[in-house]
C-alpha cells in the first residue's frame, strides 16, 4: 500500500525491540459527508482497529466497521488509499519501539445498520456514530491534536482536502 506520511517521533532506538501493530481505517463518504467516530468531548476518529492475528485487512474491516458503527461494509466497495505509518517508543513498555502501520481504505456501506459492540473503553469515550463534513472535522480536531490517534487521523484527513482542493484524483 502507497505510504501518505510517517509520523516519526524519533523518542527510540533502532536497538529496543519492536512492538509492531497493524490497524485498518474505514473512510466512508456520502453526501458530502463522512462517517466518523464522535466522542462526547467532541473529537472525530475515522472508524476502525486492530487487526487480530490470521485476520485479512478487508475481513479486519468489515468487522471493526460494524462493531464500533453498526454500518455493514459492502466487500466489494473496498478500495486502498494509502497508509500512515508512526514510529516512536512505545507509551506502555519503556524501552520498545512502536511500530504502527493505519491502512486507510475507503469502502460503502449498506443503507441499514446493525447493533453494535463496544469495547468498555469506547463505551466510556461515549464514541457514537456520527456523519459530518470533512471542514468540520478537521475543525473541531485542533482541540484535541495533542492526542496522537486524533493526530494521525486528522493528518489523513488534511490530505484529502487538500487533493480534493487541487482538482487532482480523489482519494475518495
Amino acid at each position: 500500500m502507497k505510504r501518505l506520511l510517517t509520523l516519526d517521533e524519533g523518542n527510540y532506538t533502532n536497538e529496543m525491540p519492536v512492538h509492531e501493530r497493524w490497524n485498518v481505517r474505514a473512510v466512508i463518504y456520502r453526501d458530502g459527508r463522512l462517517a466518523m467516530e464522535r466522542s462526547r468531548r467532541g473529537e472525530f476518529k475515522f472508524p476502525g482497529g486492530t487487526v487480530d492475528p490470521e485476520e485479512g485487512f478487508h475481513a479486519a474491516l468489515c468487522r471493526e466497521v460494524r462493531e464500533e458503527t453498526g454500518l455493514l461494509v459492502i466487500p466489494e466497495s473496498i478500495h486502498e488509499l494509502g497508509e500512515i505509518l508512526e514510529l516512536r517508543e512505545d507509551l506502555f513498555h519503556k524501552g520498545v519501539k512502536y511500530v504502527c502501520h493505519s491502512l486507510f481504505y475507503r469502502c460503502e456501506v449498506k443503507d441499514h445498520t446493525v447493533a453494535t459492540a463496544k469495547t468498555e473503553s469506547e463505551i466510556q469515550q461515549g464514541l457514537h456514530l456520527h456523519w459530518e463534513t470533512p471542514d468540520r472535522i478537521a475543525a473541531a480536531n485542533e482541540a484535541f491534536r495533542h492526542k496522537r490517534w486524533i493526530a494521525r487521523d486528522t493528518a489523513f484527513l488534511w490530505l484529502w482536502m487538500e487533493q480534493q482542493s487541487h482538482a487532482a484524483p480523489p482519494l475518495l
